[in-house]
């Protein structure tokens, strides 16, 4: 694992979002795992800064979102395919068919989990996972249990993830109550995982992650054995790991 400190949030991005762009650039067809919520947002703004400035293209590249709630249509408000074209997709050159999330509201929410990770199948190997890590150990949304899975499924969200989730939304009534999510062993195969994560909150459980043992109930703890894995904090997330 390499863990870097930054002293603020737009250096931390920056610095992620180059090891992003390095990959692309030396592999123009380079496949990405891309993560939502607020934590991946400066580093989707690089991105775009970097295309803008002509320092990257992507009309090559191929994404695979992690998830997205079971309900939500691609234009709801709250969906990630949503918060995914607001942020990157509609700014850069990405090709509408290279672009891949899980369909929320697909007649059959199983089948379509065997889909998706059919198509990470046969993708392979990304070449780079994007992940952040919530609250209670998630990263994208296989939440803490006694069992985890290796493949894309479908998902019972804990009231703990729909609270926390519930600040994009009207109330907290309006969250999905269930996800399709990419299982940990898709993630796990990706060359290279850049892993991000900011502020005071996350500071406990990026402890129990990344210096606790390997335990289902922190999921993110199995990133602990990725042979390639950089780790970005700010000061503040990182108060019990230096």
């Amino acid at each position: 694992m390499k863990l870097t400190v930054f002293k603020n949030e737009e250096e931390l991005d920056l610095a992620a979002a180059s090891s992003v762009v390095e990959v692309i650039k030396a592999n123009p067809e380079a496949t990405l795992g891309l993560a939502t919520g607020q934590t991946p947002v400066g580093l989707y703004q690089k991105l775009v800064q970097a295309y803008q400035n002509g320092q990257v293209l992507f009309k090559q590249v191929t994404t695979y979102n992690i998830d997205e709630y079971a309900g939500l249509a691609k234009d709801h408000p709250q969906s990630f395919y949503y918060f995914m074209k607001t942020h990157l997709f509609s700014k850069v050159d990405l090709t509408e068919e290279n672009i891949h999330i899980p369909d929320g509201v697909a007649p059959d929410l199983e089948a379509e989990a065997e889909c998706y990770e059919s198509l990470l199948q046969k993708a392979r190997q990304l070449d780079v996972q994007i992940l952040s890590i919530g609250l209670n150990g998630h990263i994208g949304f296989n939440e803490p249990g006694h069992t985890l899975h290796a493949e894309t499924h479908v998902l019972t969200l804990t009231e703990d993830t729909r609270e926390v989730n519930s600040q994009a939304f009207s109330s907290l009534a309006d969250v999905p109550k269930k996800a399709i999510t990419m299982g940990l062993g898709s993630m796990m195969k990706a060359k290279k995982i850049v892993f991000i994560a900011k502020g005071d909150a996350k500071a406990a459980i990026l402890k129990q992650a990344f210096k606790g043992p390997i335990d289902p109930l922190v999921p993110a703890s199995l990133l602990q054995l990725h042979p390639n894995i950089e780790v970005y904090l700010d000061e503040k997330a990182a108060k019990y790991l230096m």
